[in-house]
Parts: structure tokens; sequence; C-alpha cells
């Protein structure tokens, strides 16, 4: 597996900030050629499946990820998410942690992704291109 981490901190409250980055369709917003589903439609919990398409007409794939853990912040109680690939091309997991920091709030994504087939001598470039991308996707979600 590539692991990768994405910290940023924000002037946003922990609630807003949970809310723009659990906001799932605004993903596919931010990365081209991808769009996300979520199912079953309304507030997110443990047992959501969150799809991300990415590709062109028949010339793609999904990225299924199922929502394992849901805990969003609480007072001064970080939120946690937990999301597990279940995809036939990408494998692993995601966490998306929001902890009250100040005023605002600190982010700390942790990811541990791997393509399907591509040898282990590739993590690292998974690792700095999943650093690149979710880095570009947070900063994004917050900034709207």
């Amino acid at each position: 597996m590539a692991p990768f981490r994405v910290q940023r901190r924000s002037p946003l409250t922990a609630d807003e900030t949970w809310r723009r980055l659990t906001d799932w369709p605004r993903h596919g917003d931010q990365v081209p050629l991808s769009g996300v589903t979520v199912h079953p439609a309304g507030p997110t919990r443990v047992g959501t499946v969150v799809v991300v398409r990415t590709g062109v007409g028949r010339a793609g794939f999904d990225d299924p990820m199922e929502v394992v853990r849901w805990d969003p912040p609480a007072g001064d109680a970080p939120g946690r998410c937990r999301l597990e690939k279940r995809g036939s091309v990408v494998l692993g997991w995601a966490e998306i942690e929001v902890r009250p920091q100040g005023d605002g709030s600190e982010v700390v994504w942790r990811e541990e992704a791997r393509l399907r087939g591509l040898p282990r001598l590739f993590d690292p470039a998974t690792a700095w291109s999943g650093r690149l991308l979710f880095g570009r996707v947070v900063d994004a979600l917050l900034a709207e």
C-alpha cells in the first residue's frame, strides 16, 4: 500500500469543515473527469457507499468506498470518518479527522491506496500523487 497524509488548518469551525469535507458530491467537482454518487441518498452514516466514477463514457472505472466509521465532531471532540475501498481497481482506505483548533479547525486526511495490478515499485509515486490530488481537493473544499 502507498500511505500518505494531508494536514491543513482552517479558519472554519470544526462543524463547517466537517460538513464541507463530507459533502461527497462536491469531491467530484474538484477532480477532473470524475463524478460522485452516494447510496443510499440522505445523510451519511455507517454503511453509506460513496462511488467515485473516473473516466469518460465507458472508458473509466468506479471506486466504491463504504463508510465504516462515522463520528461527526461534537463539542471539543474531533470528528472521524473512515472509508474502506471496495472496488476492483483502487484498494485501501481513507480516514478524515477534523478537530477544533483555536477559533478554527485542523484536518488530517490519511489514506492508504493501491491500484490493483500495479507493482509496489510504484507506491512512492502513488503516495506522491495522492498527497497532491487530495491536498488540492481539501484546499478547494475549504476555500469555497
